[in-house]
């Protein structure tokens, strides 16, 4: 495994580095009174609520900032067009940043960040089990994610929590693409299928599957997703980047301070085709299992569990410094500012 992970960052290197700049956002003229950035991030999804909150309060306007969101749909691509060029920050799973430092990268992507604590995902049955408990996985097959993805990791993290082989008490597949996995369950003959919001709420509601478990929950606080820029980009802007950030605690103070409601009503222009009631629901779901930090710091104890969680994958050859790939300074200003 540690082979095929090893050429998938070198892979991401060469896609950069050949890649044709070709932006998909929303195609918007910039304001000149604001600063363009191109934001890729891994999936647009209810989880990452506060910054859909800083959007659609203006907290980035207020900081001179004219955002483009690009969806990258995982984050391997997004961290293919961050190292392009394509995407000025990628919002993404901090494991991509390792990864592509431990490649060999000269302008890596430096992480700034932390939104997100607990894991987002769900693990979804095929029927309703109210005394669902991990050794009932033993025998059965799973709709897994990426080999090296988080969301793959911290399933197999679980498992280990619980006593049970990843490779050898279940069956794993891991050949679906990242946001299909939700439209295989229906005619797969899987038992289980870990997935996302909106996705995990829509089988329920088709009928299709219910919610036994919660992976943010099971697995404890962990590192799961956060902003990164390249080196050489931080380092030339960056009062930039500290506005961007001081625009995402904006939306982790109103988060933390509002109703599931509020919320909701808040970030639906984001999920157009989403029922304002199931926003709602995955907004209280996502903010029962304390999901979102009060700050956006990332911290070192959180980067050497990330560190921990890929060793225990087989991931990770060898640990890469702290100091290198994070930065604390604008999310420490941010949090003084703002809280």
């Amino acid at each position: 495994m540690k082979k095929s992970i090893k050429a998938g960052a070198a892979c991401i290197l060469a896609l950069a580095a050949a890649i044709v700049p070709a932006l998909s956002g929303c195609g918007k003229a910039a304001d000149s009174a604001l600063t363009p950035v191109t934001l890729n991030e891994v999936a647009h999804s209810i989880f990452y609520a506060p910054q859909y909150a800083a959007i659609e309060l203006g907290f980035f306007k207020e900081e001179g900032i004219d955002l483009t969101l690009v969806n990258g749909g995982g984050a391997d691509k997004v961290m293919t067009a961050l190292i392009s060029g394509d995407a000025d920050i990628g919002f993404m799973g901090s494991e991509a940043s390792i990864y592509t430092y431990a490649q060999g990268a000269g302008d890596y992507a430096v992480n700034f960040a932390q939104l997100t604590q607990r894991a987002g995902n769900f693990l979804v049955s095929r029927e309703p089990d109210d005394q669902f408990s991990w050794d009932k996985l033993k025998g059965c097959k799973v709709l897994g994610g990426r080999a090296g993805g988080m969301p793959q990791m911290v399933f197999e993290f679980i498992l280990k929590k619980n006593g049970i082989d990843p490779r050898t008490d279940l069956t794993i597949d891991q050949s679906i693409s990242f946001g299909l996995t939700a439209a295989a369950f229906t005619s797969d003959d899987a038992d289980y299928t870990v997935e996302f919001e909106p996705y995990a709420t829509g089988l329920e509601l088709e009928g299709s599957g219910y919610v036994v478990a919660s992976l943010g929950t099971d697995s404890g606080y962990v590192p799961y997703t956060a902003y990164s820029a390249r080196k050489s980009y931080v380092e030339t802007h960056p009062e930039l980047i500290q506005r961007f950030t001081n625009a995402l605690q904006k939306g982790i103070d109103y988060v933390n301070s509002h109703s599931a409601e509020e919320i909701a009503k808040t970030i639906q222009p984001q999920f157009k085709e989403t029922p304002l009631e199931n926003i709602t629901a995955i907004v209280n779901r996502y903010q029962s299992q304390d999901t979102w930090k009060q700050d956006l710091i990332f911290e070192k104890d959180s980067f050497e569990l990330l560190q921990n969680i890929l060793e225990e994958a087989g991931e990770l050859e060898a640990r890469v410094p702290y100091e290198k790939l994070v930065t604390t300074e604008f999310a420490g200003k941010a949090a003084g500012a703002y809280q």
